[in-house]
Order: structure tokens, then C-alpha cells, then sequence
């Protein structure tokens, strides 16, 4: 029969409506604003105590409150009044002092009942919360240069322990520049380096001096160390970052040597610069064999809390040269360590009369924290002071002499093993960076924004509902219903997924209002020209849209791929548009040619009529 859906298809449109109520309707929650606090170090805890007094503070500053909560680990309290929140993180930082964290939050007053069924509000982003945005520069030479160095040091190494004496080895305009005395030493050396370095090729010519031999590092190594460097700022970064507390701070690449740091809700710039700016290092520590030593805890949770280690170090992070998480012999997690020349001695060295001790691996930060201090005219003000913060982040049992190249084994699962191989690169910045755009929006901006999309988006519904009522009649109140479920199931995806909506999304969503009945309009009109060929009505309906989808199918594709190549090549704003965008298609799609059918087959299909509305 003639415009009549199996019951699955029916069953689809219903399952579909009923995704698109619950998973959109977090939205319909506003966030209230709240200062959340957290420890300055990860073992500290967060107890209804440490609430209360804040709840006191708030209560002796005359700041209206409510609903404060804890978790152990971070408090949240809710504030009234948007306006009072900056006050509030002030006086709290005052009372709190310099051991913990204080930032601004936006709590989320989804129900309960939501909660346990994974709904929860789309995020927004800097342009729509208010907030920090700093946009960084990499200094990839630099990250070049340390390596041409470690480089150099090894060549010189290897060459002292094969007795080939030469003139001078050194760096001039990052070539590795080696002279020797006569030609059978630089046969030698040439023959010795190409063994043993793969990273860098021979650029000397036959017309040149023969007794100088030039290398540079060849491109597939200088692509990987630049590609590690961004990769390793970024994991460091965000590392840092993650001190503000702030519930959804966005650090991404942009570009060959740009890094992008958005942090909503901040509205310290200093303090964000401060966090963007610390530095960190790793000690390799052998487990101390009596009471004397260093103990230390472990950086995350484990059955021993602690452990006694060496007061001096083997080697540093500094001698650290790479480190690659993978898979051993029998399938278990471990990390494949690379030193460089020096720390390789160093290490053989200790490890070779210590088999079947514990090597600890210390992860060392360099932080500050806020104090009261009283100033001359008796005023009580913070002050920042330095502090360091040394954790544990592996012990692992020595297995055989260590050189070079060695692993670390004995780790819980892949996760730590890559988190491990991480940190040891990113134990401190692996190149320089530099501030070369910064902007602070601020809250009241972000609010504004929201309510002007908001309007621009009901404006162009409402426009829309309008012309199609007008134009189709009860064709078009059929689009209307599938229009409004299509905003709904695209908030739906954007909640679910975790995208971020920006203002540029926003304008992705009023494209979409607009694109999504095109393919009513092309359907409908399809219609009416069957109709006008004589077609009776169940057959004009049924070719209106079985002749109407391979335009439809193919309008649609085009601006998709348009829309993921905005995804893959763009950034920050640009990806915003574009996966609102891309959503919006694919739900469109679906509303357009299923729900709209499913309207149409419900009210008219398989029944006799003579004229159709339309």
C-alpha cells in the first residue's frame, strides 16, 4: 500500500523524537554561577569543613549563596548573583589562603534523573561563558638546536671511544660541522656515523674541503621533533591548566607552531600566565636500601602512599631524549626510554651493581602558592610564593644493567603507560613559547551573546514556520513539526558528543533552520507538479518523494564534505561552525525525507481523498 511505513520505521521516528526531548532538554537548565575549590596538590581533601568555611566567608561578606556540595575532592558553592562571583572568588582565596585553588564556575542544575541517563548541557565556549584566551607561539628551532646539540655530544662520544681524533666537531647554522687532520680519519668517522646515526644525512659535495665532514638532520627527523614538541607543550600545558580548575578549558594546536589556551570562566589573566608558566623536571631515584633518604608520594593513588628514596639522582629529564609507550613480549604495558649519551653512562653505571633494587622515577613541579601577608599600613594582602611540589610517578624493579636505552614495566594498564611516556616528555616544555595574541572576554559579553543568538535563531524559526504555512499549508505544518524536531535532535547530538558551541555555531544553527526545509520545498513542489500531470494524490505523494531524494541526497553530501574539510583544515571558531553545521545536515536529512513522510503517511496515507492541501 501506497504511503504507509512499516511499523520499524514508525518505531524509528518515535525513538528518535523521544532521544531528541531528553537529551536536549539539560539545556533548558541555566547553569548557576558558583566558585569552585580545589587543592593545590591532588591528595588534599575536600571536606564538608572546608565547605562550611566557606559558606562562613561568604555569609561574613554579606555575598548571597546557595546549595554549596562536595565531592572529596573539589567544593562547589552556587552564588545568587552573577555580578557578586568575581567578589566572591576574592574573599575566598583571602580566607582560603595559598594551599588551594580557587576558580569560577558555572554548576549545572541538571536533575538527577537526568544525570543517570548521560544528559548533560552543551558546553559552551570562550565567546559564549566569558573568559582567557591566550594564543602561544612554539619556538620549533629551538627544540631543533637541542637536538643537534645531543646529537653532536653523542658523535663526539662514540668517536672517543673509537680513538678517531679530529680537529673540532661543533654547530654553525644548524649543521654539525666536524674537522679532522687527513682524509683516512674522515673516512673513518663517516663510516662510523652513518652506522650508528640514522637521524642526519651527510650534505658534504665532492668539490669541497675533504677533510670536513657536514651533517644536517634530514627532514622525516626534524617533521618528527617538530610534531613532538607541539605535542609535548600541549600535554604540558594542559597539565597546568588543569590547576585553575576550570570545568572546560580548551588547550588545541593551531597551525605548524601555534598552540591555542582557552580557559572560560577565568578572568585573572595574571594567574592563568602564572599557570601557563611553570616549569617542571624529572629525577631518576634508586629506592634507598636504609633509613636514609627522601620520602616522597606517589602522584596518583596507590596501595603504598609512599617511598623512601636516594637523596641524589641518577640522571635528570634533562638527559631524557624520548619516550614511547608500547607493548612488551607478553602483551604488557611499558615505556621505552631514550637518554642521551651522557645520561646513558650515568645510568649503566648505577643500575650495573643494583639489579633487583627499585628505580623511582620523581616528577618535580615548580609552583607557587598565595599567602596572607600584613603589609606596613596593616592591610592583609596575598602574596605569591615559590614553593616545590616533588611526586612519584613510577617504581619500578631493575631487571638488567640499564644503558641508553632501557624500559619501564610494572604499570597497571596502557592508560598509565601513555600518561607515563607523556609526563617523561613533558616534564618541562619541550621549545620555548611566547605570548603573541591575548584577550580577555568578560562574563557580561558571553551572556549578551547567548541572548542575541538565541533571538536570531527564534527570528529565523519563526520566518521560516511562517513562509511554509503560508506557501504549503498543511504540507508545511508538517515540515514545521519536523523543523522544530530537527533543533531538537540537533542540540540532542551536540550534548551527547561533548561539542562545544560557539558563537560561530550559533550562525551554524540558523544556517541549518534555512537548509532544513529546502528539502520539504523540493519534496512539496514535486508534489504539485504530479498533481498538475493528472497523478492521483497517493501516487503524486509517493513520487514527490521517491524522485525528490537523489537531488536531496546529493545537496546534502556536497555541503557536507564542504563542512568536515572546514572541520579537518580550520580552527577555534571555524571547527565550531563547522560540526554544527555537519550535525545539522545529517539530522535534517533524517527530519526532512523520515519524520516528514511518517507526518504525511500518518494523516493521509492509504486513504481515499481527492484534493490535497498543499
Amino acid at each position: 500500500m501506497l504511503n504507509k511505513f512499516p511499523l520499524w520505521k514508525n518505531s524509528l521516528i518515535l525513538i528518535a523524537a523521544l532521544f531528541a526531548f531528553v537529551y536536549a532538554s539539560p539545556n533548558y537548565f541555566p547553569a548557576d554561577a558558583a566558585i569552585q575549590l580545589s587543592g593545590q596538590s591532588g591528595s588534599m581533601i575536600i571536606d564538608e569543613d572546608v565547605l562550611k568555611k566557606m559558606e562562613k566567608t561568604l555569609e561574613n561578606s554579606e555575598i548571597s549563596f546557595f546549595g554549596g556540595e562536595t565531592d572529596g575532592q573539589t567544593a562547589i558553592v552556587r552564588i545568587e548573583d552573577r555580578d557578586s562571583q568575581l567578589r566572591a572568588k576574592e574573599v575566598i582565596q583571602a580566607e582560603m589562603g595559598g594551599d588551594y585553588v580557587v576558580a569560577l564556575n558555572l554548576a549545572p542544575t541538571t536533575p538527577n534523573w537526568l544525570n543517570s541517563l548521560g544528559g548533560k548541557p552543551m558546553k559552551l565556549g570562550l565567546d559564549l561563558s566569558g573568559g582567557v584566551h591566550f594564543l602561544l607561539e612554539v619556538d620549533l628551532n629551538s627544540a631543533i638546536e637541542l637536538q643537534l646539540e645531543g646529537t653532536l655530544n653523542e658523535i663526539k662520544a662514540i668517536l672517543r671511544e673509537e680513538k678517531i681524533r679530529y680537529r673540532s666537531f661543533e654547530i654553525v647554522d644548524n649543521q654539525i660541522v666536524g674537522k679532522f687532520r687527513d682524509e683516512e680519519q674522515v673516512q673513518t668517522a663517516r663510516n662510523i656515523i652513518r652506522t650508528n646515526f640514522v637521524d642526519i644525512q651527510l650534505v658534504n659535495s665532492p668539490r669541497q674541503n675533504q677533510l670536513l665532514l657536514t651533517y644536517v638532520l634530514n627532514d622525516t627527523t626534524i617533521s618528527t621533533i617538530e610534531d613532538s614538541a607541539i605535542k609535548q607543550n600541549l600535554t604540558s600545558l594542559r597539565n597546568r591548566v588543569n590547576e585553575l580548575g576550570v570545568s572546560e578549558p580548551i588547550v588545541s594546536r593551531q597551525g605548524k607552531n601555534r598552540i591555542v589556551v582557552e580557559l572560560p570562566g577565568v578572568q585573572d589573566t595574571a594567574e592563568a600566565k602564572r599557570i601557563i608558566g611553570k616549569t617542571a623536571n624529572l629525577e631518576f631515584r634508586l629506592e634507598s636500601k636504609s633509613r636514609i633518604g627522601d620520602r616522597f608520594n606517589f602522584r596518583n593513588e596507590q596501595a603504598q602512599s609512599n617511598a623512601l628514596l636516594e637523596k641524589n639522582a641518577v640522571i635528570t629529564g634533562e638527559n631524557v631524549t624520548d619516550a614511547r609507550a608500547s607493548f612488551d613480549e607478553n602483551g604488557r604495558p611499558q615505556v621505552n626510554i631514550t637518554l642521551d649519551s651522557k645520561g646513558g653512562w650515568q645510568m649503566g653505571y648505577a643500575t650495573r651493581d643494583n639489579i633487583g633494587r627499585r628505580l623511582g622515577v620523581l616528577f618535580i613541579e615548580y609552583k607557587t602558592k598565595l599567602e596572607k601577608s600584613v603589609s606596613e599600613k596593616g592591610d592583609i594582602e596575598l602574596i605569591s610564593v615559590p614553593y616545590v611540589e616533588k611526586n612519584i610517578i613510577s617504581l619500578a624493579t631493575i631487571q638488567a644493567q640499564l644503558g641508553k636505552q632501557f624500559r619501564i614495566t610494572g604499570l597497571d594498564g596502557q592508560r598509565e603507560s601513555s600518561e607515563l611516556a607523556l609526563l617523561l616528555r613533558a616534564g618541562a616544555l619541550a621549545a620555548p613559547m611566547y605570548i603573541v595574541e591575548e584577550r580577555t572576554i568578560g562574563p557580561s559579553l558571553g551572556a549578551d551573546n547567548i541572548e542575541l543568538g538565541v533571538k536570531s535563531v527564534s527570528l529565523g524559526l519563526a520566518l521560516v514556520l511562517m513562509f511554509m504555512v503560508i506557501i504549503y499549508k498543511a504540507f508545511g505544518i508538517a515540515a514545521n513539526i519536523a523543523l522544530s524536531m530537527n533543533l531538537l535532535l540537533l542540540v540532542a547530538f551536540m550534548s551527547i558528543i561533548g561539542a562545544t558551541l560557539t558563537l560561530p555555531g550559533i550562525a551554524g544553527i540558523v544556517l541549518t533552520v534555512g537548509m532544513a526545509v529546502d528539502a520539504n520545498v523540493l519534496i512539496f513542489s514535486r508534489i504539485r507538479e504530479e498533481l498538475k500531470q493528472g497523478a492521483s494524490v497517493q501516487l503524486a505523494i509517493d513520487s514527490g518523494y521517491n524522485r525528490a531524494f537523489v537531488s536531496i541526497l546529493d545537496a546534502n553530501i556536497t555541503t557536507l564534505i564542504v563542512a568536515l574539510i572546514l572541520f579537518l583544515i580550520g580552527s577555534g571558531p571555524v571547527q565550531g561552525f563547522a560540526v554544527t553545521l555537519s550535525i545539522g545536515i545529517l539530522t535534517s536529512m533524517f527530519t526532512s525525507i523520515i519524520m516528514t513522510r511518517g507526518i504525511v503517511n500518518f494523516v493521509v496515507g492509504g486513504r481515499k481523498i481527492d484534493r490535497l492541501w498543499i
